[in-house]
């Protein structure tokens, strides 16, 4: 209750406690004013709300992000017969009031899964701040290297899995950020094409596992004498590492990623594209037991041609993210598996006709996704204005949003860690989750 407090403007918050206190002392049955809600709101009257949901529903997270900036008004927040919208007509969906555009046909048919957000806004407009911004919950600064989410997971919770790592990012053009302050343990495996797998993950050709067995013999005898004379963290995570391949080459579960190993309709169903044949893989891990998996899907940045190229990136996207959904909704995988639709900021409602009508960066209103993992399906929360320019009802920061992630999975979001600055920080700033969002 707290929370739904917290995110109504003074007016509503008024009529709420007013509604409520006449409510409780019987005189809502004589006629007197019932309490009124922010317009939009997922909570229409006192007998709805209910104690905090439960976290740590998600055992896993899939992060799909947008790199580059996706437009909100052409994918998840449409304005139908606005002059913002251009030429971009609106579906409806399985879920009662809630839309997407015609670049998403497939996704239609599953928002009955999905949670919309409308309504998040960032204070960052430039894309490596906005990319930074938006993984870490905190600013980019010169002083500390933060972690982002993935990070954050596998130091807070551990692996699933004793075979996996706890955290891997997918693609070439993937954030980078590894593990900021905290170990490199704690960092991404990076996988740059998922179609390749992960790379160099057999012996070597004329190597036998005798062989190799003693190669890595001589090799921890020499590690070991250098981090008796040189005992740093960079040491230490240098033969960690190392640790971490022999153990990876030596699972059962390697086969995880190879994606030959799927049926030849599934990953047509899943897209021949990087990022589908990424979101495949990401099932994948998820059944294998890793804990954080982001797939990127870069080239959102639409200065100039944008109806034609957020056309072409809508048809990737709908196909990959639709299959997705589907896959693990028929595996009973998506109550465990929190599904994240993310990107750095929005596009300008203002078309930019001199730039061969295109949209600019636009930090002050666009639209995430969520599905599984504790969400309620079927919904939009938080509304922008009748031309998608500004948030007029709920608005999400970033580090709430990180935060409603992070309360999904578990994980405590006032715990402190002290970076090596001793300075403490958490997993998400000061944000609080949105518990509205669960269901």
């Amino acid at each position: 209750m707290k929370n739904l407090a917290r995110k109504m403007d003074p007016q509503s918050r008024r009529s709420f406690v007013s509604g409520v206190a006449k409510s409780v002392l019987g005189l809502g049955v004589l006629g007197f004013a019932k309490p009124k809600f922010a317009s939009g709101s997922t909570v229409l009257n006192p007998s709805s709300l209910k104690a905090d949901p439960k976290p740590g529903r998600a055992k896993s997270v899939i992060y799909l992000y947008m790199s580059g900036g996706m437009s909100h008004l052409d994918t998840f927040d449409t304005k139908p017969g606005a002059e913002t919208q251009g030429p971009v007509e609106s579906l409806d969906t399985t879920a009662d009031d809630v839309q997407v555009s015609e670049f998403l046909p497939l996704m239609a048919k599953q928002m009955h899964h999905v949670a919309v957000v409308n309504s998040l806004n960032s204070t960052q407009g430039a894309h490596e701040q906005g990319r930074y911004f938006m993984h870490t919950g905190y600013t980019l600064r010169g002083t500390v290297r933060h972690p982002d989410m993935g990070a954050w997971s596998a130091f807070h919770l551990g692996k699933m899995n004793k075979g996996l790592p706890a955290n891997v990012k997918v693609g070439r053009n993937s954030s980078g950020l590894g593990g900021g302050f905290l170990e490199s343990k704690f960092a991404a495996l990076p996988i740059g094409d998922p179609e390749a797998g992960l790379q160099n993950s057999s012996l070597p050709k004329g190597v036998d596992a005798a062989r190799f067995r003693k190669r890595m013999s001589r090799l921890e005898k020499m590690n070991a004498s250098f981090t008796k004379s040189y005992d740093t963290k960079e040491s230490r995570a240098f033969a960690s590492m190392y640790d971490e391949a022999v153990s990876l080459m030596k699972s059962k579960d390697l086969e995880t990623f190879d994606l030959t190993k799927e049926d030849e309709s599934v990953r047509d169903r899943y897209g021949r594209n990087p990022f589908g044949q990424g979101c495949l893989l990401a099932r994948r891990m998820v059944e294998s037991g890793v804990r954080f998996i982001e797939v990127d899907n870069n080239g959102w940045d639409t200065h100039g041609d944008n109806f034609e190229r957020v056309k072409d990136k809508g048809a990737v996207l709908d196909q990959a993210l639709s299959a997705l959904l589907e896959d693990l909704s028929s595996r009973g995988l998506l109550d465990s598996t929190l599904v994240v639709l993310a990107t750095e900021f929005g596009r300008t409602p203002t078309i930019q006709m001199d730039r061969n009508l295109g949209r600019n960066h636009y930090p002050q209103a666009f639209s995430c996704l969520l599905a599984g993992g504790g969400i309620q399906g079927g919904i939009r929360f938080g509304l922008t204005d009748e031309e998608g320019r500004e948030v007029i009802d709920n608005p999400v920061t970033v580090p709430d949003f990180n935060a409603t992630i992070g309360y999904a999975m578990g994980i405590d979001l006032k715990k402190k860690t002290m970076s090596p600055s001793l300075r403490p920080f958490t997993f998400a700033d000061k944000g609080e989750p949105v518990l509205e969002l669960f269901s």
